[in-house]
């Protein structure tokens, strides 16, 4: 779906300099996250999006929950009160059953994989159904990084048997919490901008972010284990509300599509970049990283979501084309 799109958009922009609709006027882009300001991902929205729109845009970002609380952005958007944002599969799952799918845990192998899929048309069909059902464009698949199980304990754990009991911090949102059972441990909704006060406390044991967000919140300065799950390799979906991007001229919406691109190949870049650095930074700090029994973890939570009835929805062969990308 996105490959066709941007090659028409693409040809729309060469063309920019061109009137090709009746508006002239300022067109007002109202986003809203959970990510905060100092942020990095914060910091190449501004430059790399906001940046890259030019005058004709007035980008309004909000971050750190601010305007909207975690997985309300998308109602937002659909009663008309927001325009774009940064969202998780999982806050079209109520609405869209099907892509559920894409947050199964272990479902993409690894980064190469997940943006090979993403760049096909594989997930044309389950995209279309969802924006069509939501009411919101599909611009960027940004990469936020794999997700670890992190902790504060005395002892490594090697399987999901390990993880009874924990309290493992989730988003809040059924699709979210039920990761968390799939993994072994029982799942606690925490805000994410909550989540440092909740293991500071002791109200929450563990929790699943990768390198990048558990530096930027600085919950490294707490935790003692991680173990290297990979069990979400994590996409978020950077959308626009569709009553917002019809209204828009075409030279508009090429213009906006670009920038999303250099927006999503940014947060790549740059959360590939503290992948790679970060585990030697987190070890020099005393923190202990390892990796557990993947294979155990895997099969206990493919197990659970096939006796499910979340699968029940998913699109028949799906899981075998996205599995066969890359092959």
């Amino acid at each position: 779906m996105r490959l066709t799109l941007k090659t028409t958009l693409a040809t729309s922009l060469l063309a920019l300099t061109v009137t090709t609709g009746v508006a002239s006027a300022t067109v007002d882009l109202i986003y809203s996250d959970t990510v905060p300001e100092t942020d990095i991902r914060s910091q190449l929205l501004h430059s790399e999006f906001g940046g890259c729109l030019g005058d004709e845009f007035n980008f309004q970002p909000y971050h750190g929950a601010t305007l909207f609380a975690q997985g309300t952005e998308l109602n937002a958007m659909q009663r008309g009160n927001l325009d774009m944002g940064n969202l998780a599969i999982f806050d079209f799952q109520n609405q869209v059953p099907a892509v559920g799918i894409l947050g199964m845990p272990f479902l993409f192998r690894d980064y190469t994989h997940m943006r090979a899929v993403y760049n096909s048309d594989v997930l044309d069909d389950l995209l279309n159904e969802a924006a069509a059902e939501t009411g919101v464009h599909f611009l960027a698949f940004p990469y936020i990084g794999a997700r670890h199980l992190s902790y504060i304990g005395d002892r490594r754990y090697m399987t999901p048997e390990d993880l009874n009991g924990v309290r493992l911090r989730m988003p809040g949102g059924e699709g979210w919490q039920f990761v968390g059972q799939a993994m072994g441990a029982t799942p606690v909704p925490v805000p994410f901008t909550e989540v440092y006060t909740a293991l500071q406390t002791g109200s929450i044991d563990a929790q699943d972010n990768g390198f990048p967000a558990t530096n930027a919140m600085h919950f490294n300065e707490l935790i003692n284990h991680m173990a290297l799950t990979n069990h979400l390799i994590a996409a978020n979906e950077f959308v626009i509300s569709q009553s917002k991007w019809d209204s828009m001229t075409a030279d508009q919406q090429a213009r906006v599509q670009m920038c999303a691109d250099r927006f999503e190949a940014a947060i790549d870049a740059e959360t590939l970049r503290q992948e790679n650095e970060l585990q030697a930074a987190f070890e020099a700090q005393g923190i202990d990283i390892y990796t557990p029994d993947l294979a155990a973890f895997q099969a206990h939570a493919v197990e659970m979501y096939m006796n499910s009835d979340y699968s029940a929805s998913w699109p028949e062969g799906l899981i075998e084309r996205i599995n066969a990308v890359g092959q």
